[in-house]
């Protein structure tokens, strides 16, 4: 079966056991990364780590990018729990004031989840990992856009998924230089993406 924009899996697990070995392929996966990085993946690792047979990997992954897409995929899915778990308990005045809270949460991934400092959202595989016909921060965007729509009430226009768009392009590139020397990311770099961030999007467009 050819694999979708969805899921990079050959199948879907039909049973609890093969979901559970899946997973353990995928946390398998995201330690090798921040062990040995993307190049020094391998099918065969894979297997070795999360103590499968290789054959159980090909069962559901047709290869190493697979894996990793699927990791990619499951990072981006907690970092939307995560989001919006924030807008629904945090008591904003305006849609932009998350800003800070949904760095911080980007940033603690960054420094807790295996495999989340070196894969992230899939760029140092793929720009194009979680969507063939979109790059990762247009999906991270439009995810992040969607969230403040439903949380906020606010129209959903070109110009808010432009800004969006914007923001996250810039925060992208403000929190790796965060981290490029520091792991756990130079505070006074995170700040001024905060303020950064926010300050574009709290003054770029006036929506309530």
């Amino acid at each position: 079966m050819t694999p979708t924009r969805s899921t990079p899996l050959r199948r879907r697990p039909a049973q609890r056991r093969s979901a559970e070995r899946v997973q353990r392929m995928l946390d398998a996966c995201a330690e090798i990364l921040d062990e040995v990085g993307y190049d020094g993946l391998s099918t065969t690792r894979i297997a070795q780590r999360a103590e499968v047979a290789i054959g159980s990997v090909y069962q559901f992954f047709p290869d190493k990018r697979a894996v990793a897409q699927a990791l990619a995929l499951r990072n981006l899915e907690m970092f939307g729990e995560r989001v919006s778990r924030l807008l629904a308990e945090g008591d904003f005045q305006h849609w932009s004031d998350p800003v800070g809270g949904i760095i911080d949460i980007f940033v603690e991934m960054n420094r807790t989840v295996p495999g989340f400092r070196t894969l992230r959202f899939g760029d140092v595989a793929d720009v194009n990992l979680l969507e063939e016909t979109a790059d990762n921060n247009s999906v991270v965007a439009r995810r992040l856009r969607k969230l403040i729509v439903e949380a906020f009430g606010v129209p959903d226009t070109p110009e808010l998924a432009r800004a969006i768009a914007i923001a996250v392009e810039a925060a992208d590139a403000v929190l790796k230089m965060a981290f490029r020397n520091n792991p756990d990311g130079d505070p006074a770099t995170v700040a001024e993406a905060k303020r950064l961030i926010h300050g574009y999007l709290a003054g770029h467009i006036d929506t309530p």
